[in-house]
């Protein structure tokens, strides 16, 4: 197992936020976001968190470098519903030679008549839905592992 960070339920402990309006169809049966979806919303925010760092995945790619998902977390803390402004926060948790790990935070905005009282979700302004991370490797586009590059690491390291 290499996955080793434990994500934060504080959104100040994110360098980088991205909003997802629930779509009906990520709904499932008993009219919540089915478990699936959350890693698909950990997708759309590290693509997004690429770009603005200024490494989109398609450079990545035409570099020749990919970097698989290895292994990934989801702990499901409070259901989302269809039609609920949720935040992704993410952060650039650790990287070693040939991987690195990704933290995500999923909250929604807090209504004033939601108020929560449960100190475990209670943000403030925010209701913690989802922790998560997502390890990955770093392969050539024809499949050999690869060392990550430079500015990752060095990205990484910088990171607080």
């Amino acid at each position: 197992m290499r996955l080793s960070v434990e994500p934060s339920t504080d959104p100040s402990d994110y360098s980088f936020t991205h909003d997802i309006r629930v779509r009906f169809a990520e709904t499932d049966a008993m009219s919540i976001v089915h478990h699936s979806n959350y890693l698909v919303y950990f997708e759309e925010a590290r693509v997004a968190f690429l770009g603005h760092v200024g490494r989109p995945f398609t450079a990545w790619r035409a570099d020749g470098i990919e970097s698989p998902v290895l292994e990934s977390f989801v702990q499901y803390r409070h259901p989302c519903r269809f039609d609920e402004q949720l935040t992704v926060h993410l952060s650039l948790a650790a990287a070693t030679r040939a991987t690195f790990q990704m933290s995500y935070l999923v909250t929604a905005a807090v209504a004033d008549t939601e108020a929560d009282t449960d100190t475990d979700t209670d943000t403030g302004s925010h209701d913690v839905r989802t922790t998560g991370v997502t390890v990955h490797g770093c392969t050539t586009t024809a499949g050999r592992p690869t060392r990550l590059p430079t500015w990752l690491t060095e990205l990484a390291a910088r990171q607080p």
